[in-house]
């Protein structure tokens, strides 16, 4: 690792000073120099690229909030920066853990129109034909699964699946008929 000169220190701290007063020049400045440091520290140790960009770009917008409450004599403004990129990959990997997973998510939309009427024998034959669409669900891409829970069970357009998942209404009407499809095959399939 390389000892940076007091210049090069001083330099840093101008940039940080400069962030500071909002100037977008500086704060350009002030990325260049710092994006390929900071995104290291967020891909080590978030293990995926796109969430490191959003920890990097988090990490940016900490720093220009915090420019203020800089102390030059405490550490450098790499060391400085680069804990504040470390903080917010563990926030970021941290509520990662906390988001539900696909399976838990069909899982929970399933369980929830599972719920039936009083009649003993028709829950129950309800709920072995549902713990089977369950399996073959589970076989479809996550996203076609969802697009077909949300469509089917949850009684969306494919209008309300595209806005719901952020996709054009083709794409939403191919995860669908593509998901039915697919699901009516692995039911016919289980059938025989």
């Amino acid at each position: 690792m390389a000892v940076l000169s007091r210049a090069d220190r001083a330099h840093d701290a101008a940039l940080l000073a400069g962030l500071a007063t909002d100037d977008p020049d500086v704060a350009a400045a002030f990325v260049r120099r710092f994006e390929r440091a900071v995104y290291g520290m967020a891909v080590s140790i978030t293990r995926d690229a796109a969430l490191a960009e959003d920890v990097s770009q988090e990490a940016f917008l900490r720093a220009w909030g915090a420019a203020t409450s800089y102390d030059i004599r405490r550490a450098s403004v790499l060391t400085w920066l680069l804990t504040i990129t470390r903080n917010a990959a563990i926030d970021a990997v941290r509520a990662r853990r906390q988001t539900p997973t696909e399976d838990a998510i069909l899982d929970q939309l399933l369980e929830e129109t599972a719920r039936t009427g009083p009649d003993p024998e028709q829950t129950a034959l309800h709920r072995v034909e549902t713990e089977r669409a369950i399996r073959h669900l589970h076989r479809l891409s996550p996203a076609q699964a969802r697009a077909v829970v949300l469509a089917v069970l949850g009684g969306c357009t494919a209008a309300e699946v595209g806005e719901r998942e952020g996709i054009p209404l083709g794409t939403a009407k191919t995860r669908i008929r593509d998901g039915l499809c697919q699901l009516r095959q692995h039911m016919e399939v289980d059938h025989d």
